[in-house]
Parts: structure tokens; C-alpha cells; sequence
């Protein structure tokens, strides 16, 4: 198993956030988790972006790890998550950095760079493509067309039911999530966002594909969250309506470098980011959702092309610190 960094916890915004850092004197990029991750779901990107002089910083976001977890639910908003982010920088005297994100890190970094430009860089995203702000509540409007059911859904109208769920067996739940390979098997059980009641993964004995990461791996996942507990963490999703709300009068416009990295097989749909994000640079690779596991050695090749050819042109002029 790869190492990974010592983290450390630092308080500020009123909150405490566990942080692994690496290769400190570079650049900074701060690469940001999903859901149900940790930061050591960025373990096979640190080295390759250390080796290239970047200082890594991997926060584990409110909910997560060793983070806090505040009992309100507007503490999850896009405002406090993002807030965390400059509170971060901050704190390590940043004025910017680059973003990374990955599924909820990536529809983060993506309101991240809406909402404060000033310190954003360059964004590269993994799985989420950036999404204009629908014309109605989405959690109203996933409800009318997918039911009471559908996970986000069910989140939000049956508060931490799923949650204590996923509680009951953590490693049962995590098994079943991290599978890779699931497009080369028919007649097995699977995962796939049609599934109306996410709980129901939990009752999967003979899931498609195969565990897309070592048996040491998944314990520092299991470890994590037999710790911290998966409401926090959901908490994420309770927020859409409220996420909807504010991003009202942002405009929807992403004018720093982006690069957008999809799986072919990904659940999560692709859309156009045409007129919404002008420099967009799209790859897609033979994986499912969790990409940066499945696929790190392409990954890491695509993101430090990417960060060579569009982003140190900007490092290199800019003074003092990023």
C-alpha cells in the first residue's frame, strides 16, 4: 500500500479540518474528496504531483476523518464548504491555488470558482461535469421524476435513515460501492443511480466487478467511517435546495483554465459545458466513477500534461505567494 501523509487537524473558520500535506515549497493544489471518500482517495496522485514541485494539500472536509461535524444542516451549504477552502488557504498564506476535485469535490470546486474567483487558479475535475443552475429545485424535481426512492431524495425526506443504514455495516456498504469492471459482467448484482433506494446495496451479496482497491486500502476507508459515521457525510446531499438557492444570482461563468477528466463507464451522466466554461480541456478514460483509483497512471499523465502546458504558463506570472 502506498504511503501516505501524516495529517495534521487545523481550527479556523469555527470548525477543525484534518489535513495531509506533502511537498511543501511548490505551487499549491488542494484536491478534493467525494462522496463516500476520505482524503486518501487521492494516495496515487501525491507522489506524481510532488515529483512535479507542487505542494499537495488534501483536506478531509467537514463529515470526514477527524473533521468536524456540525449537527446543522446549513453547515454542509456551498458557502461554509467553499468558505473552508479560503479559510484554508489562509491559514497557510495562500492567496490561491489550483482545485481538484472528484464527485461532490468536483460539484464543489466547480461553485468554488463561482464564488470566488480571486483565489482559484485553475480547476481540474473528475466525474461531475459543471452544471448551469436547473430552472426548478432539483430535489422537488428528482422526486417527481425518479420518486421518493432516489437516494438524493430519500437523504432529504427521510433524514438520516440511510445514514444509520450504511452505519450498520460499513465495510458490507464500502465493498459495494468501490467496484470497477462492472461493464464486463452480466447477471450480478450492481449499483447504478436508477437504484431507488440506495440502502438496498447493503443486501447485495454478489456484486458486479470487481473491489477496485486492495483489502489494506478498503480498511482505511472502513476504519474512517466506522469512526466518523456516514450523517455528516450526507449532510452534503441535504443541502441542494438550499446550494440552489444562493447560486441564484451567481453568474455561471468558469473563466480560469479547466480540464475535465470522465469515466466511459461512469453512472454520473456527461453534459455540455459549452458557453459556460471558456477554456475546457475534456479526456475520457476506460473506468468507472472512482477514476483517480482505477486509473491513476492515466490520470496522473493527463493532469500533469494538462497543468504543464496550461497552468505554470500562469504560475510563472505571478510573484509573491499564490
Amino acid at each position: 500500500m502506498l504511503e501516505f501523509p501524516e495529517s495534521e487537524v487545523l481550527f479556523f473558520n469555527d470548525v477543525a479540518i484534518e489535513v495531509f500535506q506533502a511537498g511543501e515549497g511548490g505551487h499549491p493544489i488542494v484536491l478534493a474528496h467525494g462522496w463516500p471518500e476520505h482524503a486518501f482517495s487521492w494516495r496515487y496522485q501525491v507522489p506524481a504531483l510532488v515529483d512535479a514541485g507542487y505542494h499537495v494539500i488534501i483536506p478531509n472536509q467537514r463529515g470526514y476523518g477527524l473533521s468536524s461535524q456540525p449537527s446543522e444542516i446549513e453547515q454542509y451549504d456551498c458557502v461554509r464548504l467553499t468558505g473552508d477552502f479560503n479559510s484554508l488557504l489562509d491559514y497557510l498564506g495562500f492567496d490561491q491555488a489550483i482545485f481538484v476535485g472528484h464527485d461532490w469535490g468536483a460539484i464543489l470546486v466547480w461553485q468554488h470558482v463561482l464564488l470566488n474567483p480571486e483565489r482559484v487558479i485553475a480547476v481540474a475535475n473528475l466525474s461531475v461535469p459543471f452544471r448551469p443552475r436547473e430552472k426548478s429545485d432539483p430535489v422537488m424535481f428528482w422526486e417527481k421524476m425518479l420518486g421518493p426512492d432516489f437516494y438524493i431524495v430519500h437523504f432529504n425526506r427521510q433524514p438520516e435513515v440511510a445514514a444509520r443504514a450504511f452505519e450498520s455495516d460499513v465495510r458490507a456498504f464500502l465493498r459495494n460501492m468501490y467496484r470497477t469492471e462492472q461493464w464486463k459482467e452480466k447477471g450480478s448484482e450492481t449499483i447504478a443511480p436508477e437504484n431507488r433506494s440506495i440502502i438496498d446495496s447493503l443486501n447485495i451479496t454478489n456484486p458486479r466487478g470487481k473491489l477496485m482497491m486492495s483489502e489494506p486500502e478498503l480498511q482505511v476507508f472502513v476504519d474512517s467511517f466506522e469512526r466518523s459515521g456516514f450523517v455528516a457525510p450526507c449532510n452534503w446531499y441535504r443541502n441542494f435546495t438550499r446550494n440552489w438557492e444562493i447560486m441564484s444570482d451567481v453568474e455561471e461563468k468558469v473563466r480560469v483554465p479547466a480540464l475535465m477528466i470522465y469515466g466511459k463507464y461512469d453512472m454520473v451522466p456527461k453534459t455540455s459545458m459549452d458557453g459556460y466554461v471558456e477554456d475546457l480541456e475534456i479526456h475520457t478514460l476506460e473506468c468507472g466513477h472512482w477514476i483517480q483509483q482505477e486509473r491513476p497512471k492515466e490520470t496522473n499523465r493527463i493532469l500533469l500534461d494538462w497543468l504543464e502546458r496550461r497552468v505554470t504558463p500562469l504560475l510563472s506570472n505571478k510573484v509573491g505567494n499564490l
